[in-house]
């Protein structure tokens, strides 16, 4: 199935998740009696919803009947705002808003990057919506461990006194914001941090994590951690060896569409088994 074929097979459209607050999406429907659950690609920090991954989800997940639901972030892509404004907490509101409104049933939900920090704080507050969970590059817990903690005194002492910090992007040219707000707002929403979550991570369905061991920017280790606090005991963690961050190679994008099979129940057409295990 062509990438055009896919995309008259999406409904393009928005929703309002809050005055003055739009999120644009993409939605391939189920096939009619498919009994595989539906798919949600949540993306990650200054990405937007037509990324690679994104992009072969949607037609994999198409090719096999299989709802797929793409959106763009608060001040991502084609939804409104400024990223000035963007916020764990909020983006994580927003991506229970897309499911509530948007799927049906259960589901196997993909988080890249930061997505996946916004993807487990969704599954806790819709634990009866997630069939299982994916984690690409998990990076929860970023404006912590990641920016706030490599940040010299002086840095953290201007981001606190103007508000922002401006860093350029490797990956394209928009450059990176991190404010205060954002900073602080993620302190109210770590997961690694037994400070502030001491008992494991309540999710109790299947969860799967792949991570380049060549990753520049979040390490393979906080896959490792997020896989320890966990609660449930179904947690698989996949270490690419060659891979970065992106993890966009057509090997890569083959092993994620792969683990969304497996998480699907999915078998080919000519096998028996073609329900979901769960």
């Amino acid at each position: 199935m062509s990438e055009a074929a896919v995309t008259a097979q999406e409904k393009v459209g928005s929703i309002a998740t809050a005055p003055d607050r739009t999120i644009a999406y993409r939605r391939v429907d189920p096939a009619p009696g498919t009994r595989l659950p539906e798919v949600v690609f949540v993306g990650g920090y200054m990405s937007d919803m037509t990324g690679r991954k994104a992009e072969a989800l949607a037609l994999t997940c198409a090719a096999r009947g299989q709802g797929f639901l793409r959106f763009d972030h608060y001040a991502h892509g084609t939804s409104s705002g400024s990223i000035e404004h963007g916020t764990i907490g909020g983006w994580a509101d927003d991506a229970v808003a897309v499911l509530d409104r948007l799927t049906h049933g259960p589901l196997v939900i993909v988080g890249s990057s930061m997505g996946a920090w916004i993807m487990l704080l969704a599954a806790l507050k819709r634990p009866e919506r997630v069939h299982a969970l994916l984690g690409v590059a998990a990076a929860p817990d970023f404006t912590e461990e990641l920016v706030w903690k490599t940040y010299s005194r002086e840095e953290q002492d201007k981001l606190m006194r103007e508000g922002r910090i401006v860093e350029t992007s490797p990956y394209g040219e928009r450059p990176y914001i991190f404010t205060r707000e954002l900073i602080e707002d993620g302190r109210r929403n770590l997961l690694l941090n037994p400070e502030r979550m001491s008992g494991p991570i309540p999710i109790t369905a299947p969860v799967r994590l792949i991570h380049g061991i060549a990753d520049c920017d979040v390490p393979y280790k906080t896959s490792l951690r997020l896989a320890e606090r966990l609660e449930t005991p179904d947690v698989v963690v996949t270490l690419v060896k060659d891979a970065d961050h992106r993890l966009s190679r057509e090997q890569d994008l083959a092993l994620i569409d792969a683990t969304v099979m497996e998480m699907s129940g999915y078998a080919p057409a000519a096998s028996s088994a073609a329900s979901p295990a769960r």
